[in-house]
């Protein structure tokens, strides 16, 4: 079968993710290889908590990124058509590619989850989900609401679902207007305008550590960047999409449609919870589809994509 993989992002940490990867050697490694990095004990705080620690920007990217690159190894699938992370799901897509490493993918997501999280002032501005809108109508309910605060679409992830970012007043005046259509709103549990232009300030920061990275020459399959849907293969393609995600809407929705226009009939989503699953869902409903953050679900995983 012509299947993808799929990473997800922030948002989908959880208290005691990826504890089931543990008996796994190949996964265990890769704890491992984190905590080297970070130097701390990163298990105890995915499996032990406390909620706080774990939702903190700069400890939850790696973490995501963890518990998603031990599955992904765990497994060891056939080589996929191509892949797509959600924002630091990028980053998880990369590393299984085989382009980037996945030590310099840790000590790089956790300098992201700083600078993204300091680019502005703390309780500045937020993000909000809309769903059950078409793409053009929440943008122009974005162009009206910037009368009172300024306000922009931040994540495009699936037909009926986009985030947006502002700042509070921003926000409110957009979510009215929202409800007010018979959209379903949620403020998402973020303290910052993430992909916006106000994260410009983290750009440079994140630009100097991407060019220390000792990239491999080449990916073994291509992964859709986020700001464009490119396929990318190289460090050279790689590193100025990585930079300009901060501050620039993510496309998934585009790359989820690619993937299907491509081909792809499978789908396997590696690491914590299931909402690119949900998304890609969205996109193609007679989609197989497999979560795979626990050995339970590799027999299963496997056998989609060898069918």
């Amino acid at each position: 079968m012509n299947w993808a993989a799929l990473f997800p992002g922030q948002g989908s940490q959880y208290v005691g993710m990826g504890r089931d990867l543990q008996d796994v050697p190949a996964a265990r490694r890769v704890f491992e290889e984190a905590e080297e990095t970070l130097e701390y004990r990163l298990r105890s705080v995915l499996w032990e908590g406390p909620e706080s620690r774990l939702v903190e920007t700069e400890v939850q990217q790696p973490a995501i990124l963890t518990v998603s690159v031990a599955a992904w190894r765990a497994l060891d699938p056939p080589l996929p058509s191509a892949a797509v992370g959600l924002s630091l799901g990028e980053y998880s897509a990369l590393v299984a590619s085989g382009l980037l490493p996945f030590a310099d993918a840790v000590r790089i997501t956790r300098l992201r989850g700083h600078v993204m999280q300091n680019a502005v002032p703390a309780g500045m501005g937020g993000m909000t989900a809309v769903m059950g809108l078409d793409a053009a109508t929440v943008e122009q309910m974005a162009t009206l609401a910037q009368a009172v605060g300024w306000v922009e679409p931040a994540n495009y992830n699936a037909p009926g679902q986009l985030v947006v970012s502002g700042t509070v007043a921003g926000l409110e005046e957009l979510e009215a207007r929202a409800r007010a259509a018979g959209a379903r709103v949620v403020r998402l549990p973020v303290s910052a305008p993430f992909h916006s232009r106000l994260l410009a300030p983290a750009e440079a920061p994140l630009a100097a550590a991407l060019a220390e990275v000792e990239w491999a020459p080449r990916g073994q399959f291509p992964v859709l960047a986020n700001v464009d849907g490119h396929p990318v293969w190289t460090a050279e393609e790689a590193v100025p999409r990585l930079v300009a995600q901060v501050s620039h809407p993510v496309r998934l929705e585009a790359s989820l449609h690619r993937l299907v226009a491509e081909g792809a009939e499978g789908f396997l989503e590696c690491g914590p919870g299931h909402a690119m699953i949900a998304l890609i869902k969205r996109v193609q409903r007679r989609a197989a589809v497999q979560a795979v953050e626990s050995p339970s679900a590799f027999a299963a995983a496997l056998e989609l994509v060898k069918s």
